[in-house]
């Protein structure tokens, strides 16, 4: 990394090598063992707090667990359902990869692993670490063994991938994958076709080609081809890319993605074909899907919370890669998030999630513009940023405890001595950095990203109950009917998350007279109403003559309703007569 240089006057300080963030780096800096080692104990601080006793996080999540657990009911892993409905979105990949959590769960004696969310989060907790080992790989083609560690310590501590590591979805995994296929075309780029790649070069590039993929579509060759054309437009060749053997390439890449895409063609005909890319992929493209608009740059300002605590030094370090950017390595840098990041600015349906796997670039970079002293307080633009490195934690400190007020829940002591805590620590790196330890500053923040994990998602979220809305019906359900086999229909509440915990055959009644009728129809059934409807299903029981009472009545918050809901759990004057006795 010698080629890199300021650019400037040269005036800016170089790191304090004695400070106690340098002192971790260097430990990290004497071998990949030991940067192995911090990186897989930053991702247990950051990714298992709350893996098991966080609920199913409408809607997405529970839409992927449920239709993994219809195919181990079924034995049917080649189409993907939620209850009769076709799941056509996105390929098998990350639906083969929870059944084998499960049954690898089974195997070891957990007998609810089917109806265990934290099973099918396994993953996504294991890509997301992957993720974050991988960072390090790909950094260590750009940068030198210190700066890599830093990278990639500043992925596994960003929030979002704190969030992608716990829900049961693609995209943790989809991250492994871009960032182990930008890993290898870094070394290749950096070669130049002079050197023959290793073999685990090739396998990194077309094995991430090929399972990114089979999770999630094209989006993989999205992130690693728009970065290959940009490239071989700045070198004005394709000969770099020769030495990762296309054709071979290729065709491993096949034979991992494309049987499955043979059997699902075969099985529903151009239905998949029409569902993922007709209907998810254009229409994200070209309408707002699913209402999640937002303007052109949103993922910009939304950057400073998702990749908190590294957001700022990213985007100093993102300057000084593009004041270098006709060097090799800083042009890699551009080529990886710049066109990508303007595509994806352009599509209409944002999520915090698509531009993820853009981050890992902007991380190396903040970790070249602290190694080479060009990240600080050095100007006067970014002394008076510093607070963001404080922001989240404060934030959720003041933040939470009123949340909790709102939802008629009351957080407690520990949740909010471990909030105070982060929020301490994040202050320190803000005067660590306003002091400019930056490497200190960078490592504290790492910390406190540590500590605010375990304060929201380990202990904080545990006093949410009112979000805990699915779990606490499933459970009044269990309480009322003392049967095996209960049958349990809905009437007003139909997230994915009840279909998960209650079972496949979770019955969504469209009107009072319904919920009376499946009432009716046989012992050991239960009906969940919401107030909305409880005049009307009162009214039908009476019309009907069926004896009904309320055996519990669940409060609760629909996240994404954004409104309080109550329920009534309501089963037959017989059955709860047998329950009792």
């Amino acid at each position: 990394m010698t080629t890199l240089s300021l650019h400037r006057d040269g005036s800016f300080r170089k790191p304090d090598r004695g400070s106690a963030g340098s002192r971790i780096l260097a430990f990290a800096e004497g071998g990949h063992g030991r940067a192995a080692f911090l990186l897989v104990l930053v991702c247990l601080a950051c990714f298992l707090p709350g893996l098991v006793s966080l609920q199913p996080m409408d809607r997405d999540e529970p839409r992927y667990a449920q239709a993994t657990k219809q195919m181990i009911e079924t034995g049917d892993f080649v189409d993907i359902r939620f209850q009769d409905e076709a799941r056509h979105k996105k390929p098998v990949g990350i639906y083969w990869m929870q059944s084998a959590a499960v049954a690898t769960a089974q195997a070891l004696g957990l007998d609810e692993a089917r109806t265990t969310i934290a099973v099918y989060r396994v993953p996504s907790f294991l890509g997301a670490t992957a993720a974050t080992l991988l960072a390090y790989w790909a950094a260590l083609a750009l940068a030198r063994r210190r700066e890599a560690f830093l990278a990639a310590a500043l992925i596994g501590a960003s929030v979002i991938l704190m969030v992608e590591a716990r829900l049961a979805k693609t995209d943790a995994v989809l991250l492994a994958c871009s960032v182990a296929t930008m890993g290898a075309l870094a070394r290749a780029w950096m070669a130049q076709g002079t050197v023959r790649l290793p073999r685990r070069v090739f396998l990194a590039f077309w094995l991430g080609i090929g399972i990114g993929v089979l999770v999630k579509g094209p989006l993989v060759l999205l992130f690693a081809g728009l970065p290959a054309v940009a490239l071989s437009l700045h070198a004005r060749s394709l000969r770099w890319l020769v030495p990762l053997r296309p054709v071979s390439g290729i065709a491993l890449a096949l034979a991992i993605a494309a049987p499955w895409f043979v059997l699902i063609a075969m099985r529903s005909g151009a239905d998949f074909f029409a569902a993922s890319a007709g209907q998810d992929l254009m229409g994200k493209v070209g309408t707002a899907q699913t209402y999640h608009w937002a303007p052109p740059g949103f993922y910009l300002v939304a950057f400073f919370a998702t990749f908190w605590p590294g957001a700022l030094m990213a985007a100093i370090g993102a300057e000084f890669v593009w004041i270098n950017r006709r060097v090799r390595e800083a042009a890699f840098l551009v080529a990886w998030v710049v066109p990508a990041w303007i595509a994806l600015e352009l599509v209409p349906t944002k999520l915090p999630h698509y531009v993820m796997p853009l981050y890992p670039a902007l991380a190396i970079a903040a970790a070249l513009g602290i190694g080479h002293g060009f990240v600080g307080p050095f100007r006067r633009r970014f002394r008076i940023f510093g607070f963001l490195l404080a922001l989240v934690p404060v934030g959720l400190l003041i933040g939470l405890p009123i949340a909790a007020y709102t939802l008629g829940d009351r957080l407690g002591v520990a949740a909010i001595a471990v909030l105070a805590v982060a929020a301490g620590i994040a202050l320190v790196s803000w005067r660590l950095w306003a002091t400019a330890r930056v490497e200190d500053a960078a490592i504290a923040g790492i910390v406190s990203a540590m500590a605010l994990s375990i304060a929201v998602f380990g202990v904080a979220q545990r006093d949410l109950e009112a979000l805990k809305l699915s779990p606490n019906l499933a459970s009044a359900v269990e309480r009322a009917l003392a049967c095996e086999t209960p049958r349990v229909g809905t009437l007003g509440y139909r997230e994915p998350s009840l279909v998960f915990l209650a079972g496949t055959d979770l019955v969504m009644l469209d009107a009072p007279a319904d919920a009376a009728a499946f009432l009716a129809e046989g012992a050991c059934r239960a009906v969940l109403v919401t107030d909305a409807f409880e005049v009307g299903f009162g009214q039908a029981l009476a019309q009907a003559g069926i004896g009904a009472v309320q055996a519990e009545r669940v409060i609760g918050f629909n996240i994404n309703g954004g409104d309080p809901l109550g329920i009534g759990v309501y089963v037959r004057s017989a059955d709860t007569g047998e329950a009792a006795r």
